[in-house]
């Protein structure tokens, strides 16, 4: 058997990609060898690993997917093995993390400028995205790890938490329950509400209210927890957010925004770490999940 570690990479990538083309343009090779390579690698395990078809495109078969994702894994452990021969401990290659969107701009800004100072042997990259692109992301191997809520995933991962969060109520200054040390979410039910309407943070405030037998009173449904804070600091509503690290009680618009807990409170989670149980972390994943520990703090 005359198998290549050039042509499990080129296989290992195909999942990504809907067509052939795709997948050739992305790994820098024309179609036609890329072509001839996937026909040498059926010609090797004896049966077919895809289906290509210019209408249609490109769609693995079962075994194709099983042989894409045992690839893959093989192409990541020769990676690891040439990174760590004779290395003197200092870690030193690529780490790709994923982070959900809603709290991005709260713990990459933290990262991106303390990691690499660390470990200057590594270049962190960044993926920003949803739930189900991070997901995505992770399956395909595009990711090495992803920072997500505790909340709704699916099974087949392993998780680490990296720090605490719960349900706040964001309120313009003038509120009357802007003065108060905490809120009661009754309080809150027939009160205008910004709704940050994104997976799972939906969930979240609608567990919340359920729970206590509420109803909130939507005014708006936005995409973004900026457009959240925006409605706030203008007065259109109140929000119930997660609560994040490095978060100042201040719109984008630059205008103030009150903060308070909820009493009692709900829907305690976590943010963790999160990555395929069926992969092990690379030295330089897991050294950063300690360093986002260490820096965003748990509880």
């Amino acid at each position: 058997m005359d198998v290549s570690l050039r042509q499990l990479e080129l296989f290992a990538a195909l999942p990504d990609f809907s067509t052939l083309s795709a997948a050739a343009a992305h790994l820098h090779i024309s179609e036609s060898a890329l072509s001839q390579a996937i026909t040498a690698l059926e010609k090797a395990v004896g049966e077919q690993l895809c289906v290509r078809r210019k209408a249609r495109g490109l769609t693995l078969t079962p075994t194709g997917q099983r042989f894409a994702e045992n690839a893959r894994r093989i192409v990541t452990d020769t990676r690891e093995l040439v990174l760590g021969a004779g290395r003197d401990g200092e870690l030193r290659g690529p780490v790709k993390l994923g982070c959900y969107s809603s709290f991005a701009t709260n713990v990459v800004p933290e990262l991106l400028e303390g990691f690499p100072k660390r470990h200057p042997g590594v270049q962190l990259e960044i993926m920003v995205g949803t739930n189900e692109e991070l997901l995505s992301g992770l399956e395909a191997g595009r990711l090495d790890v992803a920072l997500v809520f505790d909340v709704s995933l699916p099974v087949g991962y392993r998780r680490r938490r990296i720090y605490a969060t719960r349900l706040e109520v964001h309120l313009h200054p003038d509120h009357p329950l802007a003065s108060a040390p905490a809120v009661d979410l009754a309080q809150l039910a027939d009160e205008p509400f910004i709704l940050y309407d994104a997976t799972p943070g939906t969930r979240n405030v609608t567990d919340a209210f359920s729970a206590r037998g509420l109803e909130p009173r939507i005014e708006a449904r936005v995409p973004q927890i900026s457009l959240v804070e925006a409605l706030v600091g203008r007065g259109v509503g109140y929000g119930l957010l997660m609560s994040r690290p490095n978060t100042l009680p201040m719109s984008t618009e630059g205008r103030p925004v009150v903060i308070r807990p909820l009493d009692p409170p709900v829907t305690v989670s976590h943010v963790v770490g999160i990555w395929p149980a069926d992969m092990s972390l690379t030295p330089r994943a897991s050294a950063l999940l300690d360093f986002a520990v260490e820096k965003l703090g748990t509880s």
